[in-house]
């Protein structure tokens, strides 16, 4: 293997901590022709698609990536924002904003920056990025709450692929979930009762994860127990009985069967009962997407009253929440111990000076 020339360093030179923010990624513009190759990387991981690898050769570049981009498209063009990719840009301002709070709490130099496992920017490009900032310890958070083989691990394989061009590797460490931490768990609940404040309460709260096929679950994969544990320490935080919420899986994708209910069947059904009003949630994302935003906003709507039923709510994402920000950068600075040390008395002032120029919250 050839590896990676090393960035220029200059003896002195102070040895940084890199935390490094995944998420799954996004084409670069609400095209086909963006979406083709971001479609194609995706879907060519065989973390993602477990079928043999010659039979779904055919079926991906045969059928699919003829056909779907063009579809995808269309769907992306309805979210996308000026500033693009909602995903993106959700991601891109919690790398900021994090940088704004671990600034006042620290005096050891850092950086943050985020990256996608598909598409742009790539976890390899920005690995090389922290790199030459002189990051000799990273930190990667992966922006998924449950663990997934077809998720977190994707992100840990593009890492350690990218440590092995490297001659001089930086010291590397993980966070596998946080789908039972309070801090993410308070900020869900505070979201959701924050909106009920202001639009009142449904008969019926669904959350929504995304789905994985059944196989996964009967393999060892633990994102369905999470999911649920989640659901449950939501749902007490609101103080719901079991009656008041379900928790369903979206996104399904093939023939295969995958973890149950489904989503869609589930806003069917509610509609079929004529449910008065309806309310989802998608405690597995921390930042809108194309799956919240057009599957669960507007395809779900339109599912659920189209078969009966009467209001429906999606409650948005985390995205820039400061209780979820404190709780995300809560979560960084307990996997950096002995790496980073708290900042003196003195400095916090400045500190947190620089943070609110950064754009964190009072």
């Amino acid at each position: 293997m050839a590896y990676q020339i090393e960035p220029s360093y200059a003896h002195g030179t102070p040895e940084k901590t890199g935390i490094l923010l995944v998420n799954l990624g996004t084409p670069d513009a609400p095209t086909a022709q963006a979406v083709r190759p971001y479609l194609k990387e995706f879907l060519s991981d065989p973390r993602v698609v477990e079928i043999p690898k010659a039979v779904w050769w055919f079926i991906l570049n045969g059928i699919i990536l003829n056909v779907r981009p063009k579809k995808s498209a269309a769907k992306y063009a309805t979210v996308w924002m000026p500033e693009g990719s909602p995903l993106r840009v959700y991601t891109e301002r919690q790398a900021r904003l994090v940088e704004g709070h671990l600034s006042q709490r620290t005096q050891a130099p850092f950086v943050v920056e985020y990256a996608m496992s598909y598409g742009n920017p790539s976890i390899a490009s920005v690995m090389q990025k922290l790199k030459a900032q002189n990051c000799t310890r990273i930190l990667v958070v992966p922006m998924y709450p449950q663990y997934a083989a077809s998720s977190t691990a994707t992100v840990f394989d593009r890492v350690f692929a990218a440590v092995q061009t490297m001659r001089n590797t930086p010291a590397i460490r993980t966070i596998k979930h946080f789908h039972d931490d309070a801090g993410y768990i308070k900020a869900l609940a505070a979201n959701v009762n924050e909106y009920w404040m202001k639009h009142g309460r449904p008969e019926k709260l669904v959350m929504s994860f995304h789905g994985v096929p059944k196989y996964t679950l009967e393999k060892g994969d633990p994102y369905h127990c999470e999911c649920h544990k989640t659901g449950r320490l939501l749902a007490q935080e609101l103080g719901l009985s079991k009656e008041q919420y379900v928790v369903s899986f979206q996104s399904r994708f093939g023939k295969a069967e995958w973890i149950k209910p489904y989503t869609t069947a589930t806003l069917l059904e509610l509609g079929k009962q004529k449910t008065k009003r309806v309310d989802v949630v998608c405690p597995g994302f921390t930042s809108d997407c194309l799956e919240t935003l057009e599957e669960i906003a507007q395809e779900g709507k339109e599912d659920f009253q189209h078969a009966g039923g009467g209001e429906y709510h999606y409650i948005p994402c985390l995205n820039e929440r400061n209780d979820w920000i404190v709780a995300l950068t809560d979560l960084v600075m307990d996997n950096l111990q002995g790496w980073l040390k708290p900042a003196d008395a003195a400095e916090l002032e400045q500190s947190r000076l620089r943070a609110l120029a950064m754009g964190a919250k009072q």
